[in-house]
């Protein structure tokens, strides 16, 4: 959001001088240590604030700072609840920001003119998927922060050229027991060096300075991806036998490789939409066009989101409450009962808590083989955002979250931490933007295949038993990959001769230096994010287990500290508390409204469901409404009087060119909607290309190849679509 992240003295920026990234990247997982030189030049002594954002999944295990001649390190410390309790002894050096925060903060106290500050961070973290199955590293603008000129205080600066007072090294070692087949970034590198023979292990940096407006990424591919794959770790050395960090931790890798959706074809999966109905609705989508409200956007939204579900999926959709009491399977019955309700939907319920239909739609059982996919629609902000996050981070391993945004108004605390708690995606509507085409490109994602019926069994010497750390999602959405931690007990029987073979399947190399241990910080991140959710809710078991995990492993949590202690005289620093406060960004989505709880079940005041669309809802001036309110659940449309007016010609003339008698008039009214769409709204292609695909699958398995009927609706309507659009 360009905060211009680093260390700060209140209000100031204090110049980065160098930096220094080492990562190591094994298969999914970075372990990446920096190391951060700043200096004060002001004429006098400033109070040195170092804040910097992760993801809410990386795991911090390891700050140092060194100013004044000091060497203070942070150990974590117990006793911060959860309610914002900041009372420990000592100053915090670093601190998570609320429960699933993203952003750390430490108080380093007072840095005199002239004195430098090196900072060492340490964290691991799991990489995200491209597209095309690549590792992705981003080296965040927290280690390379935008440089800003003295005096100057926009939170966006201008990158400037020229020399620069700091410097930027980078080095990159990779590990994949299945090979290293290439790294892309957008950043010059040094040639990959490969350093064994197999190509399990490789080498690469920066070659040169890179661009200073853009942060640096690394795109790893691997020869296998697709390969499942296991790492052992060994414990920590003089660790307590037992415990979370004095055993052997193991991560399983799933990428299964899914196939891509052939358009048209029936797709399993449950999709639920849930809307926002509160009295903000009723604003204007844009300050230019005060007759458009967002409620009448996201209506219009919601019949395409509905047209476009495929045939043997399931639905459902929830306000304060559901349309029905369950999910129900997407038949013509059950799509035109929805959307007379939705003609109905108005903002009239003053607010909403969110919270509460999220529990209803978790409290109903996820069907087998029917994955998941939940769209949350809101222009507001809730009180608890951090609570609704928590809720949907802890069912993230049944359903994948797609969230939207609506107006200037919407949280993006709230929009993006949901979508990012269980694998979606998040897109903000402002302005003249347009909902529809956002939303529909979220649904291509959700229409993907996936893979369910994950099961796990373990295959362990004699002697050794498993305890199931973390368990990765029940269902690996397309572009998602699902990791287990799992901690081993006991000791094997040294005669055993499956012991050796065993170790040497699982990891054929070895991870270095031991004392950093990535996995098991994940594994330990993995675990306090699962228990968090718990302890919010009140669970005293499960708070003493987080406290555990946090303070054996050194991974701060929502429930514990950092707090810095001078290693010479092994005391915590003493003094006076420091805070500041996050600045936001200058983003207008930061949000102002909020919803509250109220009003009824949203189907249960709609009274007699009517025929028809609203005047008012779908006026003539919106005909690729119309035209998408006619279509069948099939994706077929019916040859009939309302049809033939979104065309533009008559009924009786429409009848007549049927180009003969055994083509059906659904068959033919199908191939004119088509036509239609390509000739008159082919700027709005995104809005309808699903809807499009069932259509033309519906044609061709009734009617196959018939360039007839394209020839002759060409001529009807005055178009010329090409052939290829039936695939002809």
């Amino acid at each position: 959001e360009g905060w211009g992240w680093g260390l700060r003295a209140i209000a100031r920026e204090v110049p980065l001088r160098s930096s220094s990234v080492s990562v190591l990247i094994r298969g999914f997982v970075a372990d990446v240590g920096c190391e951060l030189l700043y200096r004060n030049e002001e004429p006098g002594p400033v109070e040195a604030v170092f804040k910097f954002p992760v993801d809410a999944e990386a795991a911090v295990y390891a700050f140092q700072a060194r100013l004044r001649g000091a060497c203070i390190q942070a150990q974590d410390m117990g006793g911060r609840g959860m309610s914002g309790d900041r009372g420990i002894s000592g100053s915090f050096l670093l601190q998570q920001e609320g429960p699933g925060g993203d952003v750390f903060s430490c108080s380093l106290g007072n840095l005199p003119p002239g004195e430098e500050a090196t900072l060492t961070l340490r964290y691991v973290c799991e990489l995200p998927l491209e597209p095309d199955g690549a590792a992705r590293y981003v080296l965040p603008t927290v280690l390379r922060p935008r440089y800003m000129p003295h005096g100057e205080t926009h939170r966006s600066p201008t990158p400037i050229t020229g020399e620069l007072p700091y410097t930027l090294s980078l080095s990159a070692m990779l590990q994949s027991p299945h090979g290293i087949d290439r790294v892309l970034s957008n950043c010059p590198l040094t040639p990959l060096s490969y350093t064994t023979g197999n190509r399990t292990t490789a080498q690469v940096s920066l070659a040169q300075a890179p661009p200073w407006d853009r942060d640096v990424e690394l795109l790893v591919y691997y020869t296998e991806p697709h390969k499942p794959s296991a790492v052992l770790e060994a414990g920590l050395p003089g660790a307590e036998p037992g415990s979370l960090m004095g055993d052997p931790a193991v991560m399983v890798t799933l990428l299964p490789s899914v196939p891509e959706a052939v358009p048209a074809q029936s797709q399993v999966g449950e999709f639920i939409l849930l809307l926002d109905r509160s009295g903000s609705m009723t604003c204007p989508m844009d300050g230019r066009d005060l007759s458009r409200q967002r409620i009448d956007s996201a209506k219009e939204t919601l019949v395409l989101l509905l047209k476009s579900l495929p045939l043997g999926c399931y639905f459902n959709i929830y306000g304060f409450g559901s349309e029905f009491k369950q999910s129900v399977e997407y038949t013509q019955q059950t799509m035109a009962e929805s959307l007379q309700c939705i003609q109905r939907l108005q903002a009239n319920l003053g607010g909403t808590e969110i919270l509460e239909p999220l529990r209803a739609i978790y409290l109903s059982p996820c069907r087998d083989g029917h994955p998941r996919q939940l769209f949350v629609f809101t222009d507001g902000e809730v009180e608890n955002t951090q609570d609704v996050i928590a809720e949907v981070q802890h069912h993230r391993g049944t359903h994948r979250c797609f969230s939207f945004g609506i107006g200037d108004g919407a949280s993006t605390a709230l929009i993006k931490g949901i979508a990012r708690a269980a694998g979606g995606s998040a897109e903000f509507i402002t302005g003249q933007d347009r909902m529809q085409p956002k939303v529909l490109q979220s649904l291509k994602r959700a229409l993907q295949p996936a893979v369910t019926g994950i099961s796990l069994s373990w295959d362990l010497p004699p002697g050794m038993q498993a305890e199931l750390l973390h368990r990765g999602p029940d269902v690996i959405f397309s572009g998602h990959r699902c990791l287990i931690y799992a901690q081993l007990h006991g000791q094997p029987q040294v005669r055993d001769p499956l012991v050796s073979s065993w170790a040497s399947r699982a990891d054929p190399m070895t991870l270095s230096p031991r004392h950093r241990l990535p996995i098991h910080r994940l594994a330990a991140k993995s675990l306090l994010l699962e228990l968090e959710g718990a302890v919010s809710a009140g669970s005293e078991g499960d708070r003493r287990r987080a406290l555990e995990a946090s303070l054996s492993s050194g991974v701060v949590c929502s429930l514990t500290a950092y707090v810095g202690v001078d290693t010479e005289r092994g005391q915590p620093v003493q003094g006076p508390l420091v805070r500041q406060d996050i600045p936001l960004a200058g983003n207008p989505r930061m949000g102002r409204g909020s919803w509250r709880q109220g009003g009824p079940s949203m189907w249960g005041e709609l009274g007699p469901i009517s025929s028809g669309l609203s005047p008012k809802w779908a006026p003539e001036e919106y005909p690729l409404l119309r035209l998408v309110y006619l279509q069948n659940a099939d994706g077929s449309w019916d040859l009939d009087p309302q049809l033939a007016a979104v065309l533009g010609v008559s009924e009786a003339d429409a009848r007549g060119r049927i180009p003969s008698e055994d083509v059906t008039p659904s068959v033919w009214a199908t191939v004119l909607a088509v036509v239609w769409l390509h000739g008159r709204t082919v700027g709005q292609h995104a809005e309808w290309e699903l809807l499009e695909a069932k259509a033309v699958g519906w044609v061709r398995d009734r009617a196959g190849e018939r360039s007839e009927c394209l020839e002759a609706a060409n001529a009807l309507l005055g178009c010329s679509v090409g052939p290829a659009v039936f695939s002809l």
